[in-house]
């Protein structure tokens, strides 16, 4: 048995300014950016070729690699990661960029969905007797 305890005090972190000590840093920066990219991807696909593509699961997926890009850089400047992760940031603006595509593309397809159901329960509940477009006569 190990010595574990969910309720055992967890290290804290220096308040001083200074960086964590290796094991307490986070995953690493590029890992993130991976898996946040790995991430956008599987939506993307998952939105053009699954009808039944979970978009709850993905935005949870999302959110927690964001969560943790937030605590990855908090540990090290905005300036440094740019400087550093440049080709990483800018695959992954890449990736989002068409992920995007795929969401409107998604979006106006509901809507045009949305519009064909509205459309047709007026049309099935008008029986025509005081509508003007149903004998054409509307301009």
């Amino acid at each position: 048995m190990t010595d574990y305890s969910p309720y055992a005090p967890q290290p804290r972190l220096p308040h001083d300014g200074a960086a964590p000590p290796p094991s307490m840093r986070p995953a690493s920066l590029s890992a993130i950016i991976g898996r946040i990219e790995e991430a956008v991807e599987q939506e993307t696909v998952g939105l053009k070729t699954n009808r039944a593509f979970d978009i709850q699961a993905s935005n949870a997926r999302k959110s927690r690699c964001l969560y943790e890009l937030t605590r990855a850089m908090k540990g090290i400047g905005e300036t440094e990661a740019l400087v550093e992760h440049r080709e990483s940031i800018q695959r992954l603006r890449e990736t989002l960029a068409r992920n995007e595509a795929a969401i409107r593309a998604h979006l106006s397809a509901v809507n045009e969905v949305a519009t064909l159901m509205r459309d047709a329960i007026r049309h099935a509940e008008a029986d025509g007797t005081y509508s003007a477009g149903e004998f054409g006569w509307s301009p």
